[in-house]
């Protein structure tokens, strides 16, 4: 499913990029080298509307459209379906073509691990990293949980708890299961592909937990609508410094989402470059520092070969991961 969404709430959608195939001489059809970029780039996000790495790209993109930073037109498209694969595939047969590009997050090492959907992640060419994004363990107000322990009591006592994430085989789902094999109690994980009808399931009660990123749910917490029990991350935000981290409750080595910009295979190294460049520009920026630190995003950038063995690295520690707890 895609989604499209008029051009002045960030760009216009829906208009597809012209490919670029790569020539025996290395320069791409329609200008040579110098000219990149000279025509309209094909912007795919592998989720739905709503989701971290919805709102990371649209923060790019608005970023670099307000700067001037890339002088053609952008289109973006919400390209959701089979935990990234869909959209991650999309850029994956548009080899060489230098005016495609997406953005990475956790299904973009373990959708591969889960199924084969054609590609890997190190088939791609890594542009950069620049944030990784941990998550917290939120539930419904109603449920009247307000504390860790009492969220373990109170799964324990069900013996069985539906609990939800983003992606089958994912971050979040690795996260559900740590928590629920240290504290001892059972899950029924169910995946969305849409961080919207994620909460949704939640404040139905359709769900009794769900991990999700504080930027995607923070609104929700200052509503007073989601409680938020446990957060993944190193150190509790200010703003959320009386939730407990995962390690002061005992958790080890809990994965976050990797924020990162790949292009499409075999693309040509003056297109990487000129993105390595703008990218470096574009992190600089008041409004891309106000993004991580709204979103609760830790800084961690890499580029080009350094992004490369990152993303070569984090796989294989997450495919350790899910062979040892029998998920894969």
């Amino acid at each position: 499913m895609t989604h499209a969404y008029p051009r002045r709430t960030f760009l216009a959608l829906g208009a597809a990029a012209v490919g670029v195939a790569g020539c025996a001489d290395g320069a791409a059809t329609g200008g040579g080298e110098a000219d990149y970029p000279s025509e309209d780039l094909d912007w795919t996000i592998a989720f739905g509307p709503g989701g971290g790495n919805d709102i990371m790209s649209r923060t790019m993109v608005d970023i670099l459209e307000r700067e001037k930073l890339y002088p053609e037109h952008i289109a973006v498209q919400n390209r959701e379906g089979g935990s990234g694969a869909t959209g991650w595939g999309h850029v994956f047969r548009k080899s060489g073509d230098p005016y495609v590009i997406s953005t990475t997050s956790g299904s973009f090492l373990t959708t591969p691990l889960e199924s084969d959907p054609g590609w890997t992640p190190t088939d791609f060419t890594p542009v950069g990293l620049f944030a990784t994004d941990a998550a917290l363990l939120v539930v419904n107000a109603g449920s009247g949980l307000a504390t860790w322990q009492q969220w373990v009591d109170h799964a324990k006592g069900k013996g069985t708890v539906a609990v939800g994430g983003i992606g089958t085989v994912n971050v979040d789902f690795i996260l559900h299961d740590m928590f629920a094999a240290k504290a001892g109690y059972k899950i029924d994980y169910v995946p969305f592909n849409d961080e919207g009808q994620l909460l949704t399931a939640l404040t139905s009660k359709s769900l009794e937990a769900v991990v999700s990123n504080p930027g995607e749910v923070m609104g929700q917490i200052d509503a007073g609508d989601m409680v938020p029990l446990l957060f993944t991350g190193r150190e509790s935000p200010a703003k959320l410094s009386d939730v407990p981290t995962g390690e002061s409750l005992g958790f080890t080595d809990l994965p976050t989402m990797p924020r990162g910009l790949i292009l499409p295979p075999e693309v040509p190294d003056n297109a990487r470059q000129w993105w390595i460049t703008t990218m470096k520009k574009l992190v600089r920026t008041e409004k891309w520092k106000a993004y991580l630190r709204d979103n609760f995003l830790v800084e961690d950038v890499r580029w080009g070969d350094d992004f490369g063995q990152f993303i070569a690295d984090t796989s294989k520690e997450l495919e350790e991961i899910l062979r040892e707890r029998g998920a894969i």
